[in-house]
């Protein structure tokens, strides 16, 4: 069973725990030399920040990588130590980019998702168009899988995520339109698509009037070999 990365923080005075890898993305400034979130394993992301000078603390469950504070002192955390591996804590979502689906793997069905929708963008929504060129635009925020304009002249950010969503990905989306927004001073819509979304991402995309989620299925064909 795959254990959850998870980084912890200095927050208001008491550790805060977010996932890694979704941590990493909206901090691109902490990416350890060498390693990127979206296609480099939690297993070298830990290793890389462990080098900087991270704690590393592995247990039955849960993988820790704890950021030490102003001080350069890791002690604020102690207590999520003494408790990691009682089981009492509520395990967070899993990460559906670690080691339980590897990187390699998601990486595939992501481009081949975008590849299908680049060759027709217009069965995610009627009226769409293609405007970055054919290839990943990237942004203060990081790199947008797809950037479209619907039929009113809106820009669309199209987000892509191979298998379950987890609630990251709202934030990830929102920080994209963000930037493209103010990059481009016009209208910013978001969408997501997944192959499914857990309830807290449902529950939270309806709060934001522009942001849609779509789901994504397979479709199988065949031929004869000889």
């Amino acid at each position: 069973m795959s254990k959850h990365h998870m980084v912890v923080l200095p927050e208001q005075g008491r550790p805060v725990k977010h996932q890694l890898k979704a941590w990493l993305r909206r901090n691109p400034q902490f990416f350890p030399p060498g390693t990127d979130a979206n296609y480099g394993t939690s297993h070298r992301l830990r290793s890389g920040l462990e080098k900087m000078g991270w704690l590393l603390h592995i247990g039955s469950k849960e993988v820790l990588v704890i950021k030490p504070d102003e001080t350069g002192s890791t002690s604020y955390a102690t207590s999520l130590l003494d408790h990691s591996d009682d089981g009492e804590a509520e395990a967070p979502a899993p990460d559906i980019t670690d080691e339980n689906q590897s990187p390699e793997i998601t990486f595939g069905l992501e481009r081949d998702l975008q590849s299908a929708l680049r060759t027709n963008i217009e069965q995610l929504e009627p009226g769409l168009s293609i405007v970055d060129g054919g290839r990943e635009r990237t942004t203060e925020a990081g790199r947008l899988d797809i950037l479209a304009e619907d039929r009113d002249g809106n820009l669309v950010v199209v987000e892509l995520k191979s298998g379950r969503a987890t609630s990251d990905v709202i934030a990830q989306t929102l920080s994209y339109m963000t930037a493209i927004a103010e990059e481009e001073a016009r209208p910013v819509r978001g969408a997501i698509v997944a192959g499914e979304f857990t309830d807290r991402v449902i529950s939270a995309a309806r709060a934001v009037p522009n942001l849609d989620l779509f789901t994504y299925s397979y479709l199988f064909s065949f031929s004869p070999a000889a």
